[in-house]
């Protein structure tokens, strides 16, 4: 084999029929070193028999129940540094890539020893010329937001170039960059995850880079559309849990609560929003879990998704 030992994590949640469709372009990527492990979390009874029919022979590592993306990746981190890899590559079960994807993230990766983390320009499956994703950045409250989010894909991205964070869906992660700043914090569960395990490089000198040549697709809704409760109230909870965690200057700290406060109100008085209620009770939920102190799953549900 050439080039650096690339392991490829696949968190495997609720639907094999998705993991299939992953693995299967996995199969198809061109890039020489490379070994893939699916991790199970166990929520679809018999995902593994389906998984193992569809492809013969791929190993995959049953979890003890749904620890979150933070808990599964951690685990296949793990594994991926004891078999002496360089790289790990961390794909949600809902995306595919291009054949020549994982190719471009290491040339990409190699071609400077302090890039830590490189991801592809994402595009959302069902719409596959329009991206979801080209890297993040992070607003004036530090919320969160993609780069050329919901843009038609015409060429204009065309160097790479560094950013504040790239999206968990499928992140190519330089080892030694993880034995140096340490796992995904676990307390996020699900959501921010991401975000912080970047910005956590960023403060160790390590470079976050974003290779436009490198493509892939995943599912997930455009911008503006209602968020389910359960998005909402991650994302609430884990912005809140992140502007601690990263010391978060007192005006950033005013900008979120003002933006954080006009959300709740306006889904809570204007008629035409009557369908984000939901939505809104969960971020209340996010706000109260924060100040009390929970974090990992979401208590009341007792389900959560991977990423």
């Amino acid at each position: 084999m050439t080039g650096p030992l690339v392991v490829a994590i696949v968190l495997s949640h609720e639907r094999p029929d998705r993991t299939v469709a992953c693995l299967r372009s996995l199969r198809s990527s061109l890039y020489p070193n490379l070994e893939v492990v699916v991790l199970d979390t166990g929520q679809a009874p018999g995902s593994a028999d389906d998984i193992g029919r569809a492809f013969p022979g791929t190993e995959i590592v049953a979890l003890e129940g749904n620890r979150g993306y933070a808990g599964g990746n951690n685990t296949g981190l793990a594994l991926a540094l004891r078999r002496r890899a360089d790289w790990a590559l961390l794909v949600n079960d809902d995306v595919t890539v291009a054949a020549d994807c994982l190719s471009r993230l290491v040339e990409c990766g190699e071609s400077e020893r302090r890039i830590g983390m490189v991801g592809p320009t994402v595009h959302h499956r069902d719409e596959p010329r329009v991206i979801q994703s080209a890297g993040g950045y992070l607003e004036p409250d530090w919320s969160a937001s993609f780069l050329a989010a919901d843009e038609p894909d015409r060429g204009q991205l065309r160097e790479p170039r560094d950013v504040a964070w790239l999206s968990g869906c499928a992140l190519l992660v330089r080892l030694e960059l993880y034995e140096q700043i340490g796992p995904l914090d676990e307390r996020f569960f699900c959501y921010w995850e991401d975000v912080d395990w970047c910005l956590r490089a960023h403060r160790y000198g390590w470079r976050v880079v974003h290779e436009p040549a490198a493509r892939a697709w995943h599912e997930g809704g455009r911008t503006g559309s209602a968020p389910h409760p359960a998005v909402a109230y991650y994302t609430t909870r884990n912005h809140l849990l992140a502007l601690g965690k990263h010391g978060a200057p007192l005006r950033v700290r005013l900008v979120a609560a003002r933006r954080l406060g006009t959300t709740l109100l306006v889904w809570s008085v204007r008629p035409s929003l009557r369908s984000r209620r939901a939505a809104r009770t969960a971020m209340w939920q996010g706000v109260a879990d924060f100040a009390l102190g929970r974090f990992g799953e979401r208590p009341s549900t007792g389900r959560g998704r991977s990423e």
